[in-house]
């Protein structure tokens, strides 16, 4: 008889399902960090549900968080940024960066190309992003220095 502890006695009822099998590619769920500030950490989040990631451009995106930005309540102050770089911060059960607001790590996860699928950059069921002025970040990035208010 195989013991319960041997790792071949597996019960299907222990199984848990992750969040990325969840929902469906064209069901997805994304969060996106609205970064108005690196030196400060200011930062607001938007939750898309139901994001098809196998038709939704990069571009596509980009443009439904900027309206979502422009209609939903307590983003008066994001109203005004030049928002213009998507970048992966970290897919579900992913490791995630030290960095509260963006992942500083992998330049290579910004998502330059605006015509590219989202299922064709990486983003799965609970992937989370980073929606920033690039400029800003580029000059973060060489003098990563965090401010406090007095």
């Amino acid at each position: 008889m195989v013991a319960p502890t041997d790792p071949k006695f597996v019960h299907e009822e222990d199984h848990q399902t992750l969040a990325t099998d969840l929902k469906p590619i064209t069901s997805a769920t994304l969060t996106v960090r609205i970064i108005k500030s690196f030196e400060f950490r200011t930062q607001k989040s938007i939750v898309l549900r139901d994001v098809d990631l196998e038709e939704v451009t990069v571009g596509k995106l980009m443009d439904m968080v900027r309206d979502e930005i422009k209609k939903a309540p307590g983003f008066k102050p994001y109203r005004n940024l030049v928002l213009d770089t998507l970048k992966l911060y970290t897919v579900a059960h992913g490791h995630k960066t030290t960095n509260l607001i963006i992942n500083m790590d992998h330049d290579d996860w910004i998502l330059s190309d605006p015509d590219k699928k989202l299922s064709q950059v990486g983003c799965e069921n609970e992937t989370e992003l980073s929606f920033f002025n690039r400029e800003a970040y580029e000059a973060f990035k060489l003098h990563p220095e965090v401010s406090c208010l007095p």
